[in-house]
């Protein structure tokens, strides 16, 4: 059973937004990811961030779509912080400049905005093989 939520940014996003998801990671994982969306109802429209975590290559990739043109894959991180069965609280803290992923309190990775004004990214979509406890 794949989890499938959406919710709205409101406002849009800006720096200084906290957006906190805690979940569980299914027991035979493949993958999920985490989307912040320009549109919640057109899935075509730009993406602020694309994160997609793979767990037979134990990649995570990060990545924005802006009139309709994927970017450069971003997939340098320290460490691979998920694991089958296991909880996590991941948290997305917008600064100015860029997007910073924290993993249960440790820094994972960072993604600069790509798309400007921020206010524009007004949605949160995670899918995959996790059970979610929190998104707030």
């Amino acid at each position: 059973q794949v989890e499938q939520y959406v919710g709205e940014i409101k406002g849009g996003l800006r720096p200084t937004m906290k957006l906190t998801i805690i979940g569980m990671v299914h027991s035979k994982p493949k993958s999920f990811s985490v989307t912040l969306l320009c549109d919640p109802v057109d899935a075509n429209k730009d993406v602020g961030l694309l994160f997609t975590v793979n767990f037979s290559e134990k990649s995570i990739t990060r990545n924005a779509r802006i009139a309709g043109k994927w970017g450069r894959e971003e997939k340098t991180i320290p460490y691979f912080p998920f694991t089958a069965g296991d909880t996590f609280k991941m948290e997305l803290l917008c600064e100015h400049q860029q997007i910073r992923v924290l993993l249960d309190g440790r820094q994972l990775c960072d993604f600069t905005h790509r798309i400007q004004p921020l206010n524009l990214v007004k949605a949160l979509r995670i899918s995959g093989d996790i059970k979610l406890t929190k998104v707030a």
